[in-house]
């Protein structure tokens, strides 16, 4: 808008003082400048393509397609038409290529290629006993009470377990005596370890064609679960080698676990991808039901409450309680200071889990009716942003575990939350982490250079 002032005289006459904003001088100057040049030809892209071929002649562009160089056919006027004749020896019929769903097909593979390989001596010993007796000729009881043991945290490193190729994504002890490991690595493999004598190599166990991102033995070890990023989750006996039974839904699962009640532990719980826990039945092989409340990708998942109720976490970080066969949560916790939870830990012997945060803590959750974060307890000092860190205890709940981005293994103590020690256990980040359930000080750690180090 502009407003008129007090004129004065030029030396073409007389002239009115004008005031004009700056956003009105240049919408008038650009008004002048585009009448006084001559219009210009508008750039034409290239055709979009067909969106249902990716390769040759004709394929999807879309936004991506390039300009048309101008050429003097496209300026002139007339058109010119162009025939080209072919001799009938030149043309060479193509023959059709079939339709593949190579780019997506995730249904992984079909079961069929599950091998297992013994690398001990001898598969039975002169009593005819296989690997899974527990050894009684040890300075240690693998059988008896452990409710006076008293933990501390390891030293120094013993032994180090070197097959695996890939990165260990996870190890799990065998239950109650702990003479056997069982290691999941990205290299599609899963091995089991000799943890007292000579500590060897056992068994192999191969059958899935991507990384085993998590396995769980059952209540008595003799079998045990396996999932993986080919889509499968495959029941193997543990003796034999043989695959039992295989599991689907066609999506990942991230997490398994077996029901440890008795009278349930035929059935198990899979945290999946796609935001749901679903529960199958290793007997019948099928599908028995499906818990669907988070938003995001389960993380974990943590039997409690005598195995009547189990807790999960996701990415869409909150936390679920819920009874056991029942698809409604009994509890939903989803505050804004909570990150992601990626790993836990029951404490054994206090109603409590401890799960490994995102934000570069360990946090502390009670696993009875209330299910509430107890504040006081929090476990600071290590870094694990950006991995899925294992945590674990110690089994007289004295001690708290974890791994660490930087290599390092961190050891806190329970009551006060002080860090009491911390391991330089490897040149990469330490994923994966156990405490033997029946030695003092006794740990493994796996890294993403596949290495699995022993320590006392």
């Amino acid at each position: 808008m502009s407003n008129s002032t007090n004129g004065g005289r030029v030396p073409t006459g007389w002239a009115d003082e004008i005031v004009i904003s700056d956003s009105t001088f240049r919408a008038a100057h650009n008004k002048l400048q585009s009448a006084a040049e001559p219009p210009t030809k508008k750039r034409k892209r290239e055709e979009a393509g067909d969106p249902s071929k990716i390769y040759g002649a004709g394929a999807y562009k879309g936004p991506w397609a390039k300009y048309k160089e101008d050429t003097p056919e496209e300026s002139s006027d007339e058109d010119e038409e162009v025939v080209v004749v072919y001799e009938e020896d030149e043309i060479e019929e193509q023959p059709a290529r079939p339709a593949t769903t190579a780019g997506t097909d995730y249904e992984g593979d079909n079961g069929s290629k599950e091998t297992s390989e013994f690398h001990g001596e001898e598969m039975y010993d002169y009593q005819g006993r296989t690997y899974m007796h527990v050894p009684q000729d040890l300075g240690i009881d693998l059988r008896g009470d452990i409710s006076s043991l008293q933990c501390y945290h390891p030293k120094r490193q013993i032994h180090t377990f070197k097959g695996h190729t890939g990165p260990i994504n996870q190890m799990r002890f065998f239950p109650s005596s702990g003479h056997l490991l069982l290691s999941a690595s990205a290299d599609c493999k899963v091995k089991l370890w000799d943890v007292y004598h000579e500590r060897s190599l056992l068994r192999t166990y191969s059958g899935h064609s991507k990384s085993v991102n998590d396995i769980a033995f059952n209540n008595d070890g003799t079998r045990f679960l396996t999932a993986s990023y080919d889509r499968q989750m495959k029941l193997w006996d543990t003796e034999t080698g043989a695959c039992i039974s295989r599991f689907s839904t066609g999506k990942t699962a991230h997490v398994v676990r077996f029901n440890p009640d008795p009278a349930h532990n035929h059935e198990f719980l899979a945290g999946m991808a796609d935001k749901k826990i679903v529960q199958f039945d290793t007997k019948s092989g099928e599908q028995v039901q499906e818990y669907d409340h988070h938003l995001g990708p389960v993380n974990t998942v943590t039997f409690c409450d005598e195995n009547r109720r189990f807790i999960t976490t996701s990415d869409d970080k909150s936390l679920r309680a819920w009874e056991y066969g029942i698809p409604v949560p009994i509890k939903f916790i989803a505050e804004p200071h909570m990150f992601s939870m990626v790993r836990a830990a029951s404490h054994p012997k206090k109603p409590f889990v401890a799960f490994q945060s995102q934000d570069n803590q360990i946090v502390v959750y009670a696993s009875s009716e209330r299910f509430r974060q107890n504040r006081k307890k929090g476990f600071k000092g290590h870094n694990n942003a950006g991995y899925a860190i294992d945590v674990d205890i110690s089994p007289d709940g004295g001690i708290v575990m974890s791994g660490d981005s930087g290599g390092y293994v961190c050891f806190w103590d329970w009551k006060t939350c002080k860090m009491w020690h911390k391991i330089k256990a490897s040149e990469t980040p330490v994923v994966a982490c156990q405490w033997h359930p029946r030695e003092t000080s006794k740990v493994v750690t796996g890294d993403l250079a596949g290495l699995i180090k022993y320590w006392d």
